[in-house]
């Protein structure tokens, strides 16, 4: 069992680069580049959008989110093309880090800062 996990984190792993590469190739439909770019930056961000701290909801995103993300964009994503991609994300040792990513989700998390302060102006 624990091969199995061992092996399904190394194909996520795979596919999370593979997606990170499908997003930015010129061959790759629009539509398929930006459910890959967002996927991928959110995959590779540093920071989520539900603390890991959290219980439970914590953990969702990673466990479920993440995966179903990548499920729809390995689909959106030609076939002969996500081979391709697999394959040069394999050869890559190094994972990359979005830095649009960690933007994006930082700006999540200031907006709803904002917004709770905002809401909360009056009580104080």
């Amino acid at each position: 069992m624990l091969k199995k996990a061992k092996a399904w984190a190394m194909a996520l792993k795979r596919d999370i680069t593979a997606l990170w590469l499908a997003a930015r190739d010129p061959r790759v439909p629009l539509a398929a580049k930006l459910v890959a770019g967002a996927v991928a930056a959110y995959a590779l961000s540093p920071v989520d959008l539900i603390p890991d701290f959290i219980p439970v909801l914590g953990y969702l995103d990673d466990l479920i989110l993440v995966p179903i993300g990548i499920v729809i964009a390995i689909r959106l994503v030609p076939p002969g093309l996500m081979a391709e991609f697999r394959q040069a994300a394999e050869q890559r040792s190094s994972r990359p880090v979005s830095r649009s990513g960690l933007a994006f989700i930082l700006a999540i998390w200031l907006a709803c800062i904002i917004f709770v302060m905002w809401s909360l102006k009056d009580l104080f």
